[in-house]
């Protein structure tokens, strides 16, 4: 795998395997400038198709892509359709959940035999609606018997959010308070999308949750952020079963 790219450090089974890209490398270029994955963002579509190529030429898998809407839709991951969804599972190796992200919470998820992953979208909208708790019950079986990695999205010092979406997700949990401190704006706060997806878990009885350490929109260098460019590119995390 390229030394460009990360992997999710979690104890998850030998012959599961992650991906988590970065703007590094790749053919894109202007404000895209990197390894754009995104198709739907205005970059040239050669240059798309070219890094979706080598992506894949590295990985060894075949790329389920999706058409995210920051909904709750989980769907079985299928590399020959773009489904409308925000989230995927598959228990085929050599099959990858594969999200996009720009500053969105991407989150990674297997079960403790190694059967089955998923990989979710979690933008606060998703978040707020359940998106990972929808895909944890794709998995079936003990919510115990999952384990969760977090990987880079916009950090706590960056993600400012109005006061309707703290009182949002106040109403779903009362707890949630604890991921808002106020900003220097009026009526705004920063929010903690790590702190609120592990509270969500939680309460979905998933313990077993790593990563959350990467903020995109700080690391301009590494991650491409939305919050931070607007037109930008797309960063791609893949789980993916081996035989």
């Amino acid at each position: 795998m390229s030394t460009l790219w990360l992997t999710a450090g979690w104890p998850a089974p030998v012959n599961v395997r992650t991906c988590i890209t970065t703007r590094l490398g790749g053919c894109s270029q202007g404000v895209w400038k990197g390894f754009n994955l995104g198709d739907h963002v205005g970059d040239d579509p050669v240059h798309v198709a070219a890094n979706r190529a080598e992506l894949e030429r590295v990985l060894c898998c075949r790329p389920a892509w999706l058409t995210q809407v920051h909904g709750t839709e989980v769907c079985k991951a299928n590399p020959t359709q773009v489904l409308e969804a925000d989230a995927s599972w598959t228990d085929q190796p050599g099959i990858a959940c594969t999200i996009m992200t720009a500053d969105c919470l991407p989150a990674l998820f297997c079960t403790r035999d190694g059967q089955r992953v998923a990989a979710a979208h979690a933008g606060w909208r998703g978040l707020l609606d359940g998106v990972l708790e929808q895909t944890v019950a794709t998995l079936g079986g003990s919510p115990a018997d999952v384990l969760v990695w977090l990987g880079p999205a916009i950090g706590p010092a960056a993600f400012e959010v109005g006061a309707e979406v703290r009182d949002a997700f106040i109403k779903v949990d009362p707890q949630a308070a604890a991921a808002f401190v106020p900003s220097e704006r009026d009526g705004h706060w920063l929010a903690d999308i790590y702190q609120l997806a592990r509270q969500r878990l939680a309460a979905s009885d998933v313990t077993s949750v790593y990563g959350g350490g990467e903020c995109t929109f700080s690391d301009a260098e590494r991650f491409y952020s939305y919050r931070r460019d607007g037109q930008t590119g797309r960063l791609a995390s893949l789980i993916w079963l081996t035989e």
